[in-house]
């Protein structure tokens, strides 16, 4: 009852616009929160996922149903924990793929990417798609990433980012 997931028409429209790129991609998946979008990433192909959520509850669903819709070749971890701390465990990761949905009226935003950032997380090919309010909402600016597009579904807004060409 504490998380809120991705609604239908923004998880559909995340997966069309990454389609091509999900199957054998490394995916971290950020405030994990139902776990939906991991989930459906593993559905997809994705050789690995990690989510980070604070929840312990959510946690434990999260392990339950990426077991039950993960392939035998395909791995998957679930992080629990506050993300500023525990995007360290995950220096020398490098992810094709980053959804990012934290509470919108969070603090998160600049220093969860900056750390991605600064770990370099982030494959040179890869993309980071974030989610926040439609209204409101100041895109941060991270060094050497531009924001390659913005899309609206209603209240919620998708901001992907990709390093610099």
């Amino acid at each position: 009852m504490n998380t809120r997931p991705t609604s239908s028409r923004v998880r559909t429209a995340i997966f069309n616009i990454w389609q091509g790129a999900i199957t054998n991609c490394h995916w971290l998946d950020l405030c994990t929160g139902s776990g939906a979008i991991g989930a459906e990433a593993l559905c997809r192909g994705a050789e690995v996922v990690v989510g980070i959520e604070k929840s312990t509850c959510a946690c434990d669903i999260i392990r339950q149903n990426w077991q039950k819709v993960a392939g035998q070749y395909q791995q998957w971890q679930i992080i629990r924990g506050d993300i500023l701390t525990k995007l360290t465990c995950l220096t020398g990761w490098k992810f094709n793929l980053i959804y990012f949905d934290p509470p919108y009226a969070s603090k998160l935003y600049q220093p969860a990417l900056e750390l991605i950032a600064q770990y370099q997380l982030l494959d040179t090919q890869g993309e980071i798609a974030v989610e926040h309010s439609s209204h409101g909402w100041l895109a941060p600016t991270i060094a050497d990433w531009e924001i390659c597009r913005e899309k609206v579904y209603g209240s919620t807004g998708i901001t992907f980012y990709r390093y610099r060409k």
